[in-house]
Order: structure tokens, then sequence, then C-alpha cells
């Protein structure tokens, strides 16, 4: 076993910054996000152990770090759904290339991305490799899902005979592939973790009820577990997902200027009921046709959560997420001292558990504490607490909080109280944390020079004008990159001229460069 001397109050002194007590990959330390902030949010994602490349292209492996963090998005998510009335199932992952040529737009949005499966079966050749036989072909071929809609259509059409099986509320979650081209871990790979909500209901007014409802509890998500603020709009025209009458959605603005949407919700009308057949008798014997919606989240969240919140230290996670939610790590020079700290490490631990909070004693011998107290800042543990002689001799703990790394001393009698009221500090501090930039970064142009200034010089959502055409959010797109994140929800009505064409316009509009 080894054994270390050091006190807490001079470790930072002693160790902080001695690249022998810190592995290799945090020596070297971040790249700093001011200085690139693609590659600081890369290696964020890899070197805390979040998720890395996979051997085949534009796919990821989620670690376990990383996947811990999802379990719990899951887990909170699945809840919310559950609450609002929503039961799981799950749905193949092969679509019949036929199901997707019955809903045009819908086809026409994820042709290029489809994944295609033609043949069943591999053969070895003379020359000892392998090749596709030819003779399994597959009579129709098979698109590996981008989304379930056809699908779960189709299936909808064998349950759904009368309104007293409306309305139909189903969620699933799933993995899905669209081949995308440039992709990053997290927020756009060729295949991802979702989940996907499809319902079906009796009228027009439930199905946009239901719509409005899940955006609802995705920015309640957003805002109290993820701890990033999103404002609620619809999408333009060009913007909608295929297949869709009207899409809701959440954008959130990163750390860059640029906007990242978080979730999605689709009002489908009747357009999936009419293209699959599904109908229902009516309490009045009428033959109808069922009203959809769809809704959605990923994987990308992770990359919001990385994102919005990190600096150039590491990974910081809001508590209600995190994995492991508190850290402790001994300071000891024998054996009887750290018989003496781990008695009262395992008492507080005992004391944690009874709150629900999730703690690692962390009493590795094959690693140094200056080890220790780097790797869980790169992880983004929420808090982290020191315990030396000197602290077990004084009854107290040091205690420091990963948001602001700042550290103070706490008696042994209040520890438990203080973890829980810190926990919920540091969940307000970041989330108001990323409140204050998003508003510091929030600009209202009337102009167009304005507008490509902002853009150039000062990324970040921009409230303008726009005449309603899609010809003009086209050309604004071509010259600026710049997209309509979103149409706001009850948009105050303000007379104006669109920055651009300089037609008149009756409301504001959120522009921003995007992910």
């Amino acid at each position: 076993m080894n054994f270390y001397s050091f006190e807490p109050n001079l470790f930072k002194e002693l160790v902080s910054f001695n690249a022998n007590f810190i592995p290799n990959n945090m020596a070297k330390g971040l790249v700093k996000k001011e200085e690139n902030y693609s590659q600081w949010y890369n290696e964020i994602v890899i070197k805390a152990d979040l998720a890395e490349n996979s051997a085949v292209r534009g796919c990821m492996v989620i670690k376990p770090y990383g996947f811990s963090i999802w379990e719990k998005m899951q887990s909170v998510l699945d809840g919310m759904f559950k609450e609002t009335g929503h039961q799981n199932a799950y749905f193949q992952l092969f679509i019949p290339k036929s199901f997707f040529s019955k809903e045009a737009n819908h086809v026409e949005g994820f042709a290029k991305e489809c994944a295609v499966v033609t043949h069943y079966r591999l053969k070895n050749c003379e020359n000892g490799g392998i090749e596709v036989d030819e003779s399994a072909k597959l009579e129709e071929e098979l698109i590996v899902r981008p989304t379930s809609e056809t699908i779960i259509w189709n299936t909808y059409k064998n349950w759904i005979n009368s309104y007293r099986d409306l309305p139909l509320l189903v969620n699933q979650w799933a993995n899905v592939v669209r081949w995308e081209m440039r992709t990053r871990l997290f927020l756009r790979t060729a295949e991802f973790l979702w989940q996907e909500g499809h319902t079906a209901h009796a009228t027009k007014e439930e199905a946009i009820a239901e719509t409005k409802q899940m955006i609802e509890v995705y920015a309640k998500f957003a805002q109290e577990y993820l701890g990033v603020p999103v404002i609620i709009g619809t999408k333009t025209e060009n913007e909608r997902f295929a297949g869709a009458e009207e899409t809701y959605c959440i954008e959130a603005l990163m750390q860059d200027g640029k906007a990242l949407q978080a979730g999605t919700s689709h009002f489908l009308a009747q357009n999936f009921a009419k293209a699959f057949d599904v109908k229902f008798l009516n309490k009045d014997n009428k033959e109808e046709y069922v009203w959809a919606t769809s809704w959605g989240v990923s994987t990308r969240l992770m990359g919001a959560l990385v994102m919005a919140h990190s600096d150039n230290n590491g990974l910081v996670i809001p508590p209600k997420l995190a994995p492991i939610q508190v850290v402790i790590v001994p300071i000891y020079k024998n054996e009887e001292q750290l018989a003496d700290i781990t008695e009262r490490v395992d008492k507080l631990c005992q004391s944690l558990k009874g709150k629900g909070i999730s703690y690692k004693f962390d009493n590795r011998d094959s690693q140094r504490p200056g080890f220790k107290f780097a790797e869980w800042e790169l992880k983004g543990v929420p808090v982290r607490i020191a315990i030396g002689p000197k602290d077990y001799e004084n009854n107290t703990w040091e205690v420091a909080r990963r948001d602001t790394l700042s550290k103070e001393i706490i008696s042994n009698d209040d520890i438990l109280n203080h973890i829980e009221t810190l926990l919920v500090d540091i969940k307000d501090n970041i989330y108001q944390k990323a409140l204050n930039f998003r508003a510091e970064n929030t600009h209202r142009v009337d102009t167009w020079d304005e507008f490509k200034d902002i853009i150039e010089n000062k990324p970040g959502f921009i409230e303008a004008h726009w005449d309603g055409t899609s010809e003009t959010e086209e050309k604004i797109k071509a010259e600026t990159k710049a997209t309509i994140r979103l149409i706001p929800i009850d948009p105050e009505h303000e007379e104006g001229k669109c920055v651009y064409s300089g037609k008149p316009s009756k409301h504001r509009v959120l522009f921003a460069k995007a992910y």
C-alpha cells in the first residue's frame, strides 16, 4: 500500500500543478474553449470518459461513465412520460422500403440519410475473403429505421378500431440510423440513441394539446434537470419535421453562441393515418381518420450538457444527472490514519445513502490524491470532499464545489446539511449562469448590416423581423449560415420590416447559427 503525507490545506500548493501527480492525459490540459471550441468539446467528451469514436465511421461507443448520465436522463424522462399517461413499447429496427413511399414528404425528408439492407447472407470466397451472397437478395429492401412513424402507423392500423381505443399513447426507447456525412460525438452521429413518442387521437384538438404538452415536458426537463434554459417555439415550414403539419421545438444557446435544438414535438395531423389507412369508428358510428403526434429527444442532450456548462478544467455536470454527486478523497500517511478516516467516511456515506445522494469513496491506493482530484474535476463531479489527519482531529471536512472551484472547511456536525444545500445551490447556479449567458448574447437588430455584424462577430440569438417567405429564409441562410431557429409561441405583436427584404412584418423571429 502507498501512503501520502499531504494535508488538504497544503495539497494544492504541493501537487495541483505538478505533472508527476496528474495522469498523462490531464497533465497536458484541455485546449481552452476560447481558442478552439470544437477541439475543447471533443477533448472533454473523450478525456472525461463519456464516449469515443467506434471502428465504424460516424458511429460512437458510449462509455460507462457517459452511459450512466444517459441512464439518469432516461430515468427522469421516462417517469415524466408515464406521469402523462404514456406507456413504453418496442418496434422493429427494419422498415420495408415500400412503407416510405406512402408518405411523400416523409420519404423526401429522410431519403439521403437512409441505410438500406439489400441481402441477408454472406459467403466465403476462394481467396479466403467474404462477399455478399447474391442469391440471398431480399425481395424487398429494408430501411434501417431513421425514425419509426411508418412502421408504427402500419402497426396502429391493427390496434385502432373505435374511439374506445383512443387516445393511444406510446413511447419507444431505441436506436436509429441516419447516415450523416459530417459527424461529432453526441451531436451528430450515424447511429444514436433516443426516445420517440407516437400518439393517436380522436380529434385534432386532442392531438395539438398532446404536441404542446410534450414540448413543455421537454422544456421542464431541460431547465430543471439539465440546467439549460430553453425557448419554446414553432419551426418554419422549411425546418419542420418531414411529414408534420406543425413542429414545436426547444432551442438552447451553447457557450460558443450557436443554437442547439434540444427537443421537438410534431403535430402530424392525419397525414400518416391516411397514408396507412388508420381509421376509427367515432361515437356516432362514423368512420374517421385518427389524428397523430410524434416527439423525441436523443443523446444530443449529452452534447448540450457538455457545451452549456463545462469549462477549461473539464466537465461540469448538473447534480440531478451526475452519476456521482459526491466524491470523497482520503489523504493519509499510515494505515492507522486511513482506518480512522475510513470509519468516519463510512458514517458519512451511510448518511448520504439515506438521503438518496450518490457518492464514491475513492480510497484507491494505486493513485495519488492529486490524480484523483484532477480526475474527478475533469469528470465534473459536483462536490468533492477531502479529509486528512488534521481534518479528522478537528472534526472537519474540506468541501470543494465543481461549478465555482471554491473550497471551504465544514464541521462534521454540519456536513450532511451542507452537502444537501450545496447540491441545490450548484443546480441553481449552473442554470443561472447559462441564463445570464443567453441574455448577454441575445441581440435585437433591425438592419441587415447589424444582422451580418452580429452573426460574424458576436454569435448568439438574434431577434429580427422576417417577411414570412421561404425565399427570404433561404437567402439569409445562404449568405450568413444563420437559420430561423423558431417562431415564438404567441409572439409579441410589433409592426416592422423584414431585416433582409424590407417587406412588412408583424413580429420578430429567432435566428442563429446552429448545430
